[in-house]
C-alpha cells in the first residue's frame, strides 16, 4: 500500500476516535504482514484526502495494476481494505463492495 503522509487522516480529522487516526489503521494492516506500507509526501491527489494505492503482489502484476482509493478512512473501510489485501488484493480478489464507491482513477 502507498499512503500520502500529508493527507492521511483528513477525512475524519480530529473526530477520529482512534489514537493515531487513519495512519494507525494502515500501519496496523502493514504490521499484520498482509501488506507492505510506503508513506510518500504526495500522490498528486491532495483534494481527495485519505488516498490509498494498493499495488498487486509481484505474481499478480501481469494481471492487474494498482488500485486507487479516496477518502478511505475509519474502521469499516479499513477493515474491508485489510480483508481484501489478505485475500490477495488487485488481480487476485475483486474489489469488495464496501470499497467500490471509494475507488478512483489514478491522477
Amino acid at each position: 500500500m502507498t499512503v500520502c503522509r500529508l493527507c492521511v487522516g483528513e477525512t475524519l480529522g480530529a473526530g477520529d476516535p482512534l489514537p493515531g487516526g487513519q495512519l494507525a489503521r494502515v500501519e496496523a494492516i502493514a504490521a499484520s504482514g498482509d501488506a507492505g506500507l510506503t508513506l510518500v509526501d504526495c500522490l498528486d491527489a491532495c483534494e481527495r484526502g485519505d488516498v490509498v494505492v494498493v499495488r498487486p503482489t509481484p505474481a499478480a502484476r501481469v494481471e492487474a495494476g494498482p488500485v486507487w482509493f479516496e477518502r478511505l478512512a475509519g474502521d469499516a473501510s479499513s477493515e474491508a481494505l485489510h480483508r481484501w489485501v489478505r485475500a490477495g488484493g488487485p488481480g487476485r480478489s475483486p474489489v469488495p463492495e464496501a470499497l467500490a464507491g471509494l475507488r478512483i482513477e489514478a491522477p
